[in-house]
């Protein structure tokens, strides 16, 4: 934990101080932030306040885990009953007003919305305005260093190359015979693993009609056949292995094998391609304007194409998420349908940028890109698909 950039941050945001609570790990970011063990064996209800002004930050433990928190710097309390427990936190609360704490309005941004309605409650009937801590936990969870950066360019080259390679190879087994959705995530596996890369699970390879599920993943057992004229996704994702301060490289393309796209697949490419790049360009815009843009701002730009061209109802899900040491990080997600995230897009973050649409029974069409943003200047970090692959 940086004592310091917290209080800074939290001076920043004119905020009094940032509360932290827990009990059962219901809250894994104050884990992570404050860099106490997400394995420890906690039963009681803990807070930890720091304060914005450089005061001593406080604890407040239960007294049969009186420990929880000796790694923190500040003073401890400690309490028993339920009625200590609100007098002490009342007190160490006293003088400040506005804090933060990860809630969010309406459960609006439901990936920070950790603290229960009751202790809300409380602490508002103690006259305390509790405002959600999102912003501040993009900046000390999905804000990377050069270093973290630089590997998500490694698995960038690694996978960029492994996926052109698998398009051709598709092609190849297409003329001789065929293959199955499942012997070409085998394929992928094997050449991510002899690059030194990690992928949690998947990739996905969809054919025909799979690939308007979104979330499709094919088994042995349910794999379908790949041969000449389908249609296939690949939708495939990494990063380097046994650095667990690596970040996620994660891309999906689109393509037809032995024959030319349709009209219609034309038609549905070109509709995504162009909302992801309408994305691309306000996010461009706004870091080289030195202006702030929201994740929102920038699935709107995507959406709005997409609506504008009548296929609206096929974009069911967010334009992109975060990226960092986790596929699906903790900063601003690209998204005004889902939810409605009004998280800050911060330098250097990384994030995709995943329009997509999904025809049940048909096919479906998603374009996805990484995208790094850094103070003056945005810039997607890999090859562009510009047209349907013909495998």
């Amino acid at each position: 934990m940086n004592l310091t950039a917290i209080q800074s941050a939290l001076r920043d945001a004119n905020l009094d101080g940032w509360l932290f609570y827990d009990h059962h790990h219901r809250d894994p970011l104050a884990y992570s932030i404050l860099g106490l063990d997400p394995n420890a064996f906690v039963t009681r209800r803990w807070y930890y306040y720091i304060p914005s002004h450089g005061g001593v930050p406080q604890k407040l433990v239960h007294r049969i885990e009186s420990g929880k928190l000796d790694s923190l710097p500040g003073e401890k309390t400690e309490y028993s009953s339920w009625q200590e427990l609100e007098q002490r936190l009342e007190g160490i609360l006293v003088g400040s007003e506005k804090i933060a704490m990860q809630y969010s309005p309406r459960n609006a941004i439901m990936y920070v919305s950790m603290v229960d309605a009751g202790t809300i409650e409380f602490l508002r009937s103690l006259g305390k305005e509790i405002v959600s801590s999102a912003d501040l936990v993009s900046h000390f969870e999905a804000v990377l260093t050069d270093a973290q950066l630089a590997t998500h360019y490694v698995a960038q080259k690694h996978i960029d190359e492994i996926l052109a390679a698998a398009w051709s190879e598709i092609g190849t087994r297409a003329r001789s015979g065929g293959t199955d959705e499942h012997a070409m995530v085998q394929y992928l596996q094997e050449a991510m693993a002899r690059a030194g890369l990690d992928w949690e699970h998947g990739p996905n390879v969809s054919a025909g009609a799979n690939s308007a599920d979104s979330h499709y993943e094919p088994t042995a057992a349910s794999s379908r056949p790949v041969g000449k004229g389908d249609f296939v996704l690949i939708d495939i994702w990494a990063k380097l292995k046994d650095d667990p301060s690596a970040v996620w490289y994660d891309i999906t393309w689109t393509g037809v094998v032995g024959r030319e796209p349709t009209e219609r697949e034309h038609l549905i490419f070109n509709t995504v391609r162009d909302a992801r790049d309408a994305s691309i360009k306000v996010v461009q815009d706004a870091f080289a304007a030195n202006q702030p843009i929201a994740g929102w701002q920038a699935d709107d730009a995507s959406r709005n194409v997409i609506r504008n061209a009548g296929f609206g109802d096929w974009f069911t899900h967010r334009t992109g998420h975060n990226i960092g040491t986790v596929l699906h990080g903790n900063g601003a997600h690209l998204d005004n349908l889902e939810t409605h995230d009004e998280r800050l897009l911060l330098p250097n973050t990384c994030f995709s940028v995943e329009p997509g649409l999904y025809f049940p029974g048909e096919f479906g069409i998603r374009s996805e890109v990484d995208m790094i943003a850094r103070k003056g200047k945005a810039e997607v970090t890999g090859r562009i698909q510009n047209e349907l692959v013909r495998a």
